[in-house]
């Protein structure tokens, strides 16, 4: 990782590729030596999990550090791990080379139609909306529904939604002051000629008789013409200088997809979760995912992590998840290919001994991303680093996608002197 000159003490854990259940993993150890500073956070986000081409990793990347220093400006000057999520989910959702918010698939009638959710892990309350169109950016939308029913009751006793779709998110988005957005404001050259291959394609299969291996070599052979359309939901994760944690996810959904068809970006416990540390659960965790909506809601795979990650060992729970939670799930049993992906953090205070006998209140952030997808494109961030880390990662050569996963990650300690 790269060292800057007042970063936090940051550590990799070994990285384990696995191309099958059972297959031997290669394992490498790097440690960087910082100085310790005030802890004030902590962001991990995520540019989709899918096909991620060389040719436009450089625009993944700048997007995702884009988001992890929107993330940290926010936290320097002392706002919460909600609001910070929210201001990273937004860099995301603008940029046009992410399948959310601007430049999002369009879906079989030639709109755009988003999900996104967040989840605050101090209030444990969510907003998510579903099927949205016409709103640059649905997870402000869905930071509005968290934050309106942390309020508390409407009139007459009734109680607040947390879950909005279609024509009736779109208004009540309207009517809390966030401004519609016109759908060729939202659409872009790539996102409009991917929609009409995709029909061409699709027209063309419904005149043509073809059996069943004609279509999945046509289907192998052109999966990689739309690297935006192989791509779904961008996230990020956060934790701020309190501890708190909070998750948020956003998607324009599968291309071609049938319209009103809502992904897991919008589902409880399948697009994020976000939980701070109680008298059950000794660490503070939260979850992004992104994949295949219908397999990631069908395996609830956000909520699967979180629990799993109160087990001793982060790097450890997270793979037999991911092994046996998703890829070998009995709720995907007649699925040849579970294509998904995950960034989770979970953190602890603990307190330590500086070298100059002073007391240090630190702040442990382990924080993990794996996939099962070709790739996945990640940045992080601590508030004491001088630039985010952006990082492709790639399952090995030969490992298949949709049966293999790979996993990486590390750790950071943020400390603050204790009087």
């Amino acid at each position: 990782m790269e060292k800057s000159t007042d970063a936090p003490d940051v550590q990799e854990f070994p990285t384990i590729r696995c191309v099958a259940a059972n297959a031997h993993s290669k394992e490498t150890r790097n440690s960087d030596e910082a100085k310790n500073g005030k802890a004030m956070g902590f962001v991990l986000v995520h540019a989709g999990a899918g096909y991620h081409s060389e040719s436009k990793a450089k625009e993944y990347k700048h997007a995702c550090k884009r988001a992890c220093q929107k993330a940290v400006e926010k936290l320097k000057s002392g706002a919460l791990a909600v609001d910070a999520v929210t201001a990273a989910l937004i860099v995301l959702e603008d940029s046009t080379f992410t399948n959310a918010g601007t430049g999002s698939n369009l879906n079989l009638s030639g709109d755009i139609e988003c999900d996104a959710s967040i989840m605050d892990g101090k209030s444990l309350h969510f907003g998510a909306i579903g099927a949205l169109g016409g709103i640059k950016n649905p997870v402000l939308v869905a930071n509005r529904l968290l934050s309106e029913a942390q309020k508390g009751k409407l009139s007459a006793g009734r109680i607040p939604p947390c879950f909005l779709v279609g024509r009736g998110a779109y208004q009540w988005a309207l009517d809390h002051g966030i401004p519609p957005c016109s759908l060729d404001k939202m659409t872009t050259k790539f996102s409009l000629s991917a929609y009409r291959r995709n029909k061409r394609k699709m027209e063309l299969a419904e005149k043509v008789e073809m059996d069943v291996i004609q279509t999945k070599r046509r289907r192998q052979s052109s999966s990689h013409e739309n690297d935006a359309g192989s791509l779904d939901t961008v996230g990020a994760i956060v934790v701020d200088n309190e501890g708190n944690v909070a998750a948020a996810v956003s998607s324009g959904g599968l291309a071609m997809k049938h319209p009103g068809r809502v992904g897991q970006a919008a589902h409880y416990g399948c697009g994020c979760w976000a939980e701070n540390a109680g008298n059950l659960n000794p660490y503070s965790t939260a979850v992004s995912t992104s994949g295949c909506g219908e397999h990631l809601v069908r395996t609830m795979l956000a909520r699967e992590c979180s629990i799993a990650l109160q087990s001793e060992d982060a790097h450890l729970a997270l793979l037999e998840t991911m092994q046996n939670k998703f890829i070998s799930s009995s709720f995907l049993a007649s699925e040849e290919c579970v294509l998904g992906g995950v960034i989770v953090l979970r953190t602890c205070r603990c307190a330590v001994q500086s070298e100059a006998s002073q007391n240090i209140q630190a702040l442990l952030v382990e924080f993990l991303w794996s996939h099962t997808t070709e790739s996945m494109c990640v940045g992080y961030m601590s508030a004491q680093d001088g630039k985010a880390k952006t990082h492709i990662s790639r399952l090995p050569p030969g490992a298949v996608a949709g049966q293999s996963l790979a996993i990486e990650g590390g750790v950071c300690r943020l400390g603050s002197s204790v009087n």
